[in-house]
């Protein structure tokens, strides 16, 4: 018995079929490119992050000015 129920005979069927309807041409390039595809995302998560960038204060009103903008906002302060 292997894997989850499925036996080395069965194992070989579907490889088989796979082959046939594939090709080995076909079979030789999707393993590259799954290879290549595994390779990258390794060397991705070897990377160390990029740092956040700061956040940017923004300049306060003075609380005359907050208080003119809740008041009149059609017209705020500059």
């Amino acid at each position: 018995m292997g894997i989850s129920g499925i036996g080395v005979t069965e194992l070989l069927l579907v490889l088989a079929i796979v082959l046939l309807v594939f090709g080995s041409k076909k079979l030789s390039s999707l393993g590259k490119d799954l290879g290549g595809a595994i390779k990258g995302f390794r060397s991705a998560m070897k990377e160390e992050p990029a740092p956040l960038p700061e956040p940017v204060a923004t300049p306060r009103l003075s609380e005359a000015a907050e208080k003119a903008a809740v008041e009149n906002p059609k017209n705020p302060p500059a």
